[in-house]
């Protein structure tokens, strides 16, 4: 007797396993788990340089009969910090935290600056 569980797979990806990427490795990795309908939450996010790398890649892949695209939220580096670097001429280093899916099976429902709330379907 075999048990077949339905759901949609989350991978909560370490800071530590996205350091060893390069950026467009990175980019690949997360399209690459995104078109197989794998949700993301990666706990250290995306610079803004890679988000837009990733947007501008996701619109030359969609296929409209498989693949619609990514939904993509994030919490951005706090203010505090950024300020901060600015005034010690350091690089950002990004968001905080970055949560991506399929757009066919992710949809955000709000988003403050305490937390994200999203909607997981499995069609």
């Amino acid at each position: 007797m075999s048990t077949t569980i339905e759901g949609v797979e989350m991978d909560i990806v370490s800071e530590e396993k996205l350091s060893l990427f390069t950026s467009m490795e990175k980019i690949r990795y997360i399209l690459d788990s995104v078109q197989q309908g794998k949700i993301l939450v990666l706990e250290k996010g995306l610079t803004p340089q890679e988000q837009s790398k990733l947007i501008e890649m996701t619109m030359t892949e969609i296929n409209f009969d498989d693949f619609l695209g990514i939904e993509i939220e994030t919490y951005p580096e706090r203010k505090e910090s950024s300020l901060l670097r600015r005034l010690l001429n350091k690089p950002s280093r990004g968001a905080r935290l970055t949560m991506i899916g399929p757009a066919s099976h992710l949809k955000t429902l709000k988003k403050d600056r305490d937390i994200i709330s999203a909607l997981v379907s499995m069609r």
